[in-house]
């Protein structure tokens, strides 16, 4: 959960929700990011969706706080 509103905080928006997981999108960008809503992720997992969001890891650290 925290993830998902980190990077709603970055732009990205549900855009819709399949299972436990949720599709986010950005306006103006091609890529979609499909986040397990679950408690915890995986770090490769976040680091993943951290990289593809066009994120640095500190950026992405910045808006959890």
């Amino acid at each position: 959960m925290q993830a998902i509103k980190a990077f709603s905080k970055a732009g990205w928006l549900p855009h819709r929700q399949v299972g436990s997981h949720v599709v986010l999108r950005k306006e103006g960008s091609k890529v979609t990011l499909t986040v397990p809503n679950h408690k915890e992720l995986k770090p490769g997992l976040l680091r993943n969706l951290i990289k593809a969001s066009g994120l640095t890891v500190e950026e992405f650290e910045a808006l959890l706080k």
